[in-house]
């Protein structure tokens, strides 16, 4: 390597600064993200670093800031749609603050959660997100006496230490109800989730709460666990019935859930969709849309949860004392082929 490194050592700052005759302090502001430099010492900085090969050390710097600009993400599966979206877009909202995310999956189990937890802990993330992922108390409090916070994203559990963003569920789910009442629909289920889940329960709770204050009662339900293994027993539970006791509308507590539920009707029962059965999803994913599935749904607001879950996060970084909040924002109908 020219310039008097010596190939298989490893460049610093100061060779760098030496390199493009500017002092090392100049060096470390060009490579702490919002910091101010001139577009001209930038440009010398960044040439002398390519030429040399040279990298800034990110666990070095974090330890002189007290900051590691990185962000704890759990999320439990991924077979759901919905969160490879959500983590895309999550990813690209904190990087452009200047921070990445750091991946890890957890089980349903609160037992991995909390070690998964604490590795991250160990890891000196600046913060955690909670991706329909809970937090046990004693998670909890250790993330509030480390100083870092947490956020729960399309998880609800109602600590007074942890930020909530979820969808308004109940009220997503009382607008399917609506639909299918106004529509004439008489004999209504429902496929819940994991009842596990806070998102499950909320959608499956507004959903009959709707259906009463209507006058209708929940015809028939059954759990399809957020799996599409599941969801396809809980078809099969439900339809593949004398016709006079099939239901005549459902209510899927996610989209995952719904094309299973779909594909069973069309395919194994021969079941004309929204003809003989009227179907409705939750969460809106791009493959709602297709052709194939034509899927009427209710629409998270996908990027007004991720803007709320990074504003949440990033504001308590920077100032540890503010209070938990739990945002529930509302989504809307879409309304396709399938109802």
């Amino acid at each position: 390597m020219s310039g008097g490194v010596t190939k298989g050592v490893r460049v610093t700052a100061h060779d760098v600064a030496k390199r493009a005759g500017v002092s090392q302090s100049a060096v470390s502001r060009v490579f702490t993200p919002g910091t101010s430099v001139s577009p001209l010492m930038a440009e010398k900085v960044q040439k002398a670093a390519d030429e040399l090969g040279y990298r800034p050390n990110v666990l070095a710097r974090s330890l002189i800031t007290g900051r590691s600009r990185i962000i704890g993400l759990l999320v439990s599966y991924l077979e759901n749609q919905f969160y490879p979206e959500a983590l895309a877009r999550l990813s690209k909202a904190f990087q452009a603050k200047g921070y990445r995310i750091l991946v890890f999956m957890v089980s349903r189990d609160e037992g991995e959660t909390d070690r998964v937890v604490q590795d991250l802990l160990d890891y000196q993330v600046d913060g955690i997100v909670a991706a329909s992922v809970g937090l046990s108390d004693d998670v909890a409090l250790k993330c509030t006496r480390s100083g870092v916070p947490a956020v729960l994203f399309n998880r609800g559990q109602g600590h007074p230490d942890l930020c909530e963003v979820t969808s308004d569920n109940r009220g997503g789910a009382r607008q399917v109800a609506d639909l299918f009442v106004t529509s004439g629909r008489e004999r209504i289920a429902h496929i819940s989730g994991w009842s596990g889940s806070s998102t499950a329960r909320e959608r499956a709770e507004g959903f009959k709460e709707r259906l009463a204050e209507r006058g209708t009662c929940l015809f028939a339900e059954a759990c399809g666990d957020f799996t599409r293994d599941g969801a396809v027993g809980a078809a099969r539970r439900l339809f593949n019935v004398p016709r006079g006791e099939r239901p005549d509308a459902v209510f899927v507590a996610n989209d995952h859930m719904a094309f299973a539920v779909m594909d069973v009707l069309r395919f194994e029962l021969k079941l004309q969709i929204p003809d003989e059965v009227s179907v409705v999803g939750y969460d809106d994913v791009p493959m709602a849309g297709w052709p194939s599935y034509n899927l009427t749904t209710v629409s998270q607001s996908l990027d007004d949860m991720v803007l709320a879950t990074v504003n949440q996060l990033l504001a308590r970084i920077k100032k540890e004392e503010l209070p938990a909040t739990h945002e529930r924002l509302a989504g809307r109908l879409i309304r396709r082929g399938s109802a």
